[in-house]
């Protein structure tokens, strides 16, 4: 790793932290200094998977997630490395995860960390993400060639696509809000390196980056050596991944504007802090029914979460409550007959699911025993399966559902 990926605000340019500190308004450019040719351009074999990351709206690193505000909506994972104890003002399908009436967050997808809620899968899986989203910084960090269109401040600006790099170390979004123009290519991608931080809005004022002419945010990368904070004052749209080694905020809890990131916010070592945020992620969570995609689900009870052995099969019923199966042994058979929710995480042996209520299960299996599925009710599924063997799928009740064989995800149309 570069030297410069360890740096902090300190190395920031006297201009740069000024401007940043007194909330002044930069004067606007309509343009990059130079011609097209001095932006080194970026293509897609340069840009590394993000692997276990892709489907992560956020993650924080180990020192967890935080949301305050009634209006957040995560549309896609979200987890840590650290105990699940560290992820606060959330729920999903499965768990409410420290909720209050004050600070309510929505995920419609995954929320993964260690114990107590948080499965050996589970936290498999979170290390799996912090390695990834780590391989892809230094990859992005490593990029030759970057320039810095003007000082560090992009407020005003109109940028082609290419490689961007703050000579102060730090990237500002203030004054006026940043474009990124793809000139008519769908492909077009923007890589921001810088080694210290990344501020975009201040505290008298939100700022937004704007893609126009074909600009996609999924083509659109924030590579941040610290910290990341996005519009104090509330409000704005942030696209693009932010990938910072410390942590990223987004919002204030002094305001109730939502602010929209139209990506994912990665940190590495510190926490993701969100106040009535909105994220919408490129490429949505296989593990969340698109049936619950704007519905809040109230925190399951009595909760009971049932381990599987080799040594027995696993058999469970959900009528009004909620269970979690982590099997790594035998077969399972579970059965919703109710409203109920039940969670299956099976890396053991065949699999059979029934569900012959209005409830919600969701799947995922990494073993290759056989899956056999049957829906008499009007229940939501969902079934994500990479085992060897096919999965059996019997429907009768009143709602559509498809199964891509590809994916092995079963969705609600």
């Amino acid at each position: 790793m570069k030297s410069w990926k360890t740096l902090f605000l300190s190395m920031a340019s006297a201009v740069s932290l000024g401007c940043l500190l007194a909330g002044c308004e930069p004067s606007n450019a309509s343009t990059v200094p130079g011609s097209d040719s001095t932006v080194q351009r970026v293509i897609a074999s340069q840009i590394p998977s993000l692997g276990a990351a892709t489907p992560f709206a956020a993650f924080g690193g180990g020192a967890g997630i935080t949301n305050q505000g009634v209006n957040t909506v995560v549309n896609g994972d979200i987890g840590t490395t650290g105990a699940s104890t560290m992820i606060t003002g959330f729920h999903n399908a499965s768990f409410n995860f420290g909720e209050t009436p004050l600070n309510i967050g929505a995920v419609n997808g995954l929320v993964i960390g260690d114990a107590p809620q948080g499965s050996p899968a589970d936290l498999t899986l979170a290390k799996n993400v912090a390695s990834d989203a780590l391989n892809a910084f230094n990859r992005l960090a490593d990029l030759p060639g970057g320039i810095d269109p003007a000082a560090g401040l992009l407020g005003g600006l109109s940028l082609a696509p290419g490689l961007y790099k703050s000579a102060s170390g730090a990237f500002l979004v203030l004054g006026s809000n940043l474009t990124l123009d793809a000139r008519g290519d769908a492909d077009a991608i923007w890589v921001f390196q810088m080694a210290s931080s990344l501020t975009v809005g201040g505290p008298a004022a939100a700022r937004s980056v704007v893609l126009v002419n074909g600009a996609q945010s999924k083509n659109v990368y924030w590579v941040v050596g610290s910290s990341a904070i996005i519009n104090s004052a509330g409000g704005g749209t942030m696209v693009g991944t932010i990938l910072a080694i410390a942590g990223v905020t987004i919002s204030d809890p002094g305001s109730s504007a939502p602010t929209t990131l139209d990506g994912r916010a990665l940190a590495q070592f510190g926490s993701v802090t969100m106040v009535n945020t909105v994220i919408r992620t490129p490429g949505p969570s296989l593990a969340v029914s698109a049936s619950r995609a704007t519905t809040k689900m109230e925190e399951p009870s009595p909760h009971v979460v049932v381990t599987g052995t080799n040594a027995a099969d696993v058999a469970a019923v959900a009528d009004q409550g909620f269970l979690e199966i982590v099997n790594n042994g035998a077969h399972v058979a579970a059965t919703i007959t109710g409203t109920g929710t039940i969670h299956i995480v099976n890396d053991g042996g065949i699999l059979t699911a029934t569900n012959t209520g209005t409830g919600t299960m969701t799947i995922r299996s990494d073993a290759t025993g056989a899956v056999t599925v049957t829906i008499t009710g009007n229940g939501d599924l969902t079934v994500t399966a990479t085992g060897d063997e096919p999965i059996t799928l019997t429907h009768t009740g009143d709602e559509d559902f498809t199964y891509p064989a590809l994916t092995g995800v079963l969705r609600r149309r």
